[in-house]
């Protein structure tokens, strides 16, 4: 099981950005599915997630209403849509996957990629 974040980059805030996680060895469709983000010297923190279950979206309130998170099954990858960020989204995002759990707590999840750092400067 193997995830690979990418699309992290530098942006001024107000702008977008959109993230991926591709995975490979397992199914989208069998796993629940979140993105996370830590910031230096702060607990990681649940962004969105995707449950298997009922193939709800839950988002934090932090980013609701800015944040979109979407699968493309047949591409096997995950993405996070970013918009009106601001300088508090700074942090390395990272995607976890898990066949049994769909939350935003991340100690429950099994999987997790390597992480992509984004950078918003105001």
């Amino acid at each position: 099981v193997q995830l690979v974040e990418s699309g992290g980059g530098s942006v001024q805030a107000g702008g977008s950005l959109r993230l991926s996680c591709a995975a490979s060895g397992f199914r989208f469709v069998n796993y629940s599915i979140a993105w996370f983000r830590q910031a230096p010297g702060k607990e990681r923190e649940g962004v969105s997630c995707l449950s298997f279950s009922d193939g709800t979206t839950y988002y934090s309130d932090s980013v609701k209403g800015r944040f979109t998170m979407s699968v493309d099954n047949a591409k096997n990858t995950v993405y996070l849509q970013m918009n009106s960020l601001k300088p508090e989204d700074t942090a390395v995002y990272y995607c976890a996957a898990d066949p049994s759990y769909s939350g935003l707590n991340a100690r429950l999840y099994d999987y997790w990629g390597q992480g992509t750092q984004v950078t918003v400067s105001s």
